[in-house]
């Protein structure tokens, strides 16, 4: 199993008040799954994802990531896990405005020690995969925000992470871009990679083929999404 968490639970202490942001959440997600986290402001998705995304710790309970528990890691061994493991796609991009395209999604292989040479054909590479070829030497201002967003995805994949996390990833476009980012995820999806997207938004979660709504920091429901499988299974009947 990818991932493996058992009885989390995260508090925050505000004041003198104490908030259950997660109660003893149980979950399995396996490789090559598409999951949307959905739920309401407040019902604990963002902070599911940062305990997901290894960017915070759980009160108590297990994480297990890829056969490694990461719920009792320190710091810095979190931060290798993120590099290593996973790839982030956020709402507001999150580019290094004065880097071109191709040294902003260059940048997670900086961090992991590879050489100048190499990540930068490899960066071009993944950006070749996002259909922005001919955008590597474009700065962010110079770029619509659905490129941006195409930017911040091959940034995410350029590591080969076991997981791409994206949170709520079409949260900044118009429609018909966000209908392109949500195709896109599901050529990445197809490719091989686990997908975690989390969202408010039901037309965007109806695009994955598992959705885990949460309320008030519990699991409501946990649900195969019937529409993408039959429509994935009549696809795959067609081809044989």
């Amino acid at each position: 199993m990818l991932i493996s968490i058992k009885n989390l639970n995260k508090t925050y202490i505000m004041g003198a008040e104490k908030v259950e942001a997660l109660k003893n959440v149980t979950l399995e997600i396996a490789k090559n799954e598409y999951v949307a986290l959905m739920g309401p402001s407040g019902s604990g998705k963002s902070t599911l994802m940062n305990l997901l995304g290894c960017l915070d710790t759980p009160t108590s309970g297990e994480y297990w990531l890829n056969g490694i528990e990461v719920s009792t890691m320190d710091d810095g061994d979190l931060a290798e896990v993120r590099n290593k493991q996973i790839g982030f796609v956020f709402q507001t991009f999150n580019l290094m405005p004065r880097l071109s395209a191709l040294e902003n999604v260059a940048l997670p292989l900086v961090y992991a020690g590879v050489s100048r040479e190499e990540r930068l054909e490899k960066a071009r590479k993944t950006l070749e995969a996002v259909g922005l070829g001919d955008r590597v030497s474009h700065k962010p201002n110079e770029l619509s925000g659905g490129q941006r967003q195409r930017v911040a995805v091959a940034r995410a994949l350029v590591n080969d992470p076991a997981i791409i996390l994206a949170d709520e990833p079409t949260g900044n476009l118009d429609s018909k871009t966000s209908y392109e980012i949500m195709g896109l995820f599901e050529q990445i999806h197809q490719a091989g990679n686990t997908v975690i997207l989390v969202t408010h938004e039901h037309d965007i979660a109806r695009h994955a083929h598992r959705i885990v709504r949460l309320r008030d920091g519990l699991i409501e429901t946990d649900q195969i999404n019937d529409q993408i499988v039959s429509m994935a299974n009549v696809n795959s009947q067609a081809a044989e």
